[in-house]
C-alpha cells in the first residue's frame, strides 16, 4: 500500500490491472445512484459490515441534520474497486464519493482523479485532524505533500497468542518479540495440545494474501522489494533469508493446508483451537475476543514481530475521497467529516454497539471508556501497532514508493500476485524458495526498467 514516486500518470492498462487484481469479499450490493436534486451527493462504496451500519445511520442522523441527501451504490470489493477505477478515471463525476484504501488513495491523486482535502480540513476545526492517527494522515497523504482521503477505520499487525497455551508450558511471550523468539516459542508449543499447531501464518496466494504478512517480515529482515533507484531486490540475500525463514516456520510448526490458508482459515483455526500462535491484522481480535468466541479471554496480544526495524506492523485503511470532477465537493466534505468523525463513533457506539465502532484510525477512540470496556483486551496493543507503523519508512533503506506491506505502484498487484504463487509453491513443497525468488525477480526487473525509463525520461 504504498505510493510510486515515479513521474508517470497511471495508464488504462494499469488501472486495469489494479482494479481486477485485488482481493475481494463476499457480499451483497446495489446501485442506488441518482441526481436525487442539488442538494444530494452519490456514495459508491465497498459492502463490508462498517459500511453497511453507515448506509442504516444516515438518513436519520447525517441526512436529517445537514439536509444532504446521501444516494449510496454498495458493492462487494472486487466489483467496487473495479467500479471505482472506471468511474473516477472518466471523471465523469456522477459519484462524488468512494471509499479508497491507502492503496489507490494515492496512485488516484497522482493521476488527479481525487481532490486535495487540505483546505476543507483547515476550515473544519470541528472535524480535528490532529486526532487522526499520524500514520493514517501520512499514507492518505500524496507525493505533493497534500491530504486526499480521510480513513473510515483502519488497521496495523501484530501477534496473538493463546496464554493459557504458552502458561502451561512455562513459556513467556516479550512484549515485542523477535522472529527468532517466535520461531522458538513456536516449536516449543507445537502439539502440546493435540491437534494445536504452533502458528498460523498466511500460506494463501495474492498480494493481499500472503505477502501482506511476508512483505512486513522482508522489511523487518532488511529486505525490500525495490531500491530508491528501483533496483529490484527480490532474490537479494535478505528477501531470500527473510522468505525462507517464513516458509521454514510454516511448513516445521505451522498450519495443516497452509498453502491455502489465508486471514479467513487462520482465524478459524485460531477460534477453533488449532493454532496456538497467529501474526496477522489487528482488526482479527475483535472476532477473537466476540462474546460467543471459544478463545475469548484466553488470547494475548504484542507488537509486530521484529529482527532488524524497531517495528514491522503494516498498516491498512479503508478511507473516503472526491472525485476530482465532482460538482458537489463541499457536501462532500460534510459527509467525509461526519463519517470520520469521533461524533460517529459515538453514534454506532450508542445505536449499533461498541464492538462495531469503526476504529483504527482516532486517538480519541482509545480514551472512550465505553469503547475500551469492550475491546479492553486489544484496545492498546492495536493504537500501539497503528502509531508505530512508518508507511515511508517501513525498512532499513530508502523505498522508491511509499507502503509497508506493499510497493504503491499500479504494477503491484499483479507483480505481488505472481510472485505470491511460487513462494504459495514453496510452502506446498513443490519448488525452492531461491527459485521462487529467481522468478520473482525476473518479474520485477521487467516493472523497475519502465520506471528507470520514465525517470530517465
Amino acid at each position: 500500500m504504498s505510493r510510486a514516486h515515479a513521474r508517470a500518470a497511471l495508464s488504462a492498462s494499469a488501472a486495469a490491472v489494479l482494479a481486477v487484481a485485488l482481493t475481494g469479499c463476499a457480499g451483497w450490493g446495489g446501485d442506488s445512484a441518482g441526481d436525487g436534486g442539488a442538494n444530494s451527493i452519490n456514495v459508491l462504496m465497498v459492502n463490508n459490515p462498517q459500511m453497511i451500519d453507515l448506509q442504516r445511520l444516515t438518513a436519520e442522523h447525517f441526512t436529517r441534520e445537514t439536509g444532504i441527501g446521501v444516494n449510496f451504490t454498495v458493492l462487494p470489493e472486487n466489483d467496487v474497486r473495479d467500479k471505482i477505477s472506471q468511474e473516477f478515471s472518466s471523471q465523469a463525476g456522477q459519484y462524488d464519493v468512494a471509499s479508497l484504501s491507502n492503496f489507490e488513495i494515492p496512485i488516484y491523486a497522482k493521476s488527479r482523479w481525487i481532490a486535495p482535502l487540505d483546505d476543507y480540513v483547515a476550515a473544519d476545526t470541528a472535524f480535528d485532524q490532529a486526532d487522526i492517527l499520524a500514520p493514517m494522515t501520512e499514507s492518505l497523504t500524496a507525493d505533493d505533500g497534500k491530504l486526499y482521503g480521510e480513513p473510515f477505520y483502519g488497521e496495523s499487525s501484530f501477534l496473538m497468542y493463546r496464554k493459557d497455551v504458552l502458561d502451561a508450558q512455562g513459556v513467556r511471550m516479550p512484549a515485542r518479540p523477535t522472529w527468532t523468539e517466535v520461531a522458538r516459542i513456536a516449536a516449543q508449543i507445537d502439539g502440546k495440545v493435540p491437534g494445536m499447531a504452533g502458528i498460523c501464518l498466511r500460506g494463501q496466494p495474492g498480494w493481499g494474501q500472503v505477502f501482506a504478512p511476508l512483505t512486513t517480515v522482508v522489511n523487518t529482515f532488511g529486505g525490500t522489494w525495490f531500491e530508491q533507484d528501483w533496483t529490484p531486490k527480490v532474490n537479494a540475500p535478505e528477501f531470500r533469508q527473510a522468505t525462507q525463514f517464513y516458509v521454514d516456520l510454516v511448513r516445521a510448526h505451522g498450519e495443516v493446508g497452509a498453502p491455502q490458508a489465508g486471514f479467513t482459515e487462520c482465524l478459524n483455526n485460531l477460534v477453533q483451537g488449532n493454532a496456538a500462535m497467529w501474526y496477522d491484522a489487528t482488526s482479527a481480535a475483535g472476532s477473537l475476543e466476540a462474546a460467543d468466541s471459544p478463545v475469548k479471554g484466553k488470547m494475548g496480544y504484542v507488537a509486530a514481530p521484529v529482527e532488524k526495524t524497531p517495528s514491522s506492523g503494516w498498516l491498512y485503511a479503508w478511507s473516503w475521497s472526491i472525485q476530482q470532477a465532482s460538482e458537489k465537493k463541499d457536501n462532500a466534505w460534510k459527509f467525509i467529516s461526519w463519517a470520520s468523525s469521533a461524533e460517529y463513533e459515538r453514534l454506532v457506539g450508542e445505536q449499533v454497539g461498541w464492538s462495531s465502532v469503526p476504529a483504527g484510525k482516532r486517538a480519541s477512540t482509545y480514551r472512550n471508556q465505553d469503547y475500551l470496556r469492550v475491546a479492553s483486551a486489544f484496545a492498546a496493543p492495536t493504537r500501539d501497532a497503528i502509531a508505530g507503523a512508518d508507511p515511508r519508512n517501513p525498512g532499513v533503506q530508502p523505498r522508491p514508493a511509499i507502503g509497508i506491506q506493499f510497493v504503491d505502484i499500479p504494477e503491484f498487484t499483479d507483480l505481488g500476485t505472481q510472485v505470491s504463487q511460487y513462494v504459495s509453491s514453496a510452502i506446498a513443497g513443490q519448488m525452492s524458495v531461491d527459485e521462487a525468488l529467481d522468478r520473482g525477480q525476473r518479474l520485477a526487473e521487467d516493472v523497475a526498467e519502465r520506471y528507470k525509463s520514465r525517470e530517465e525520461g
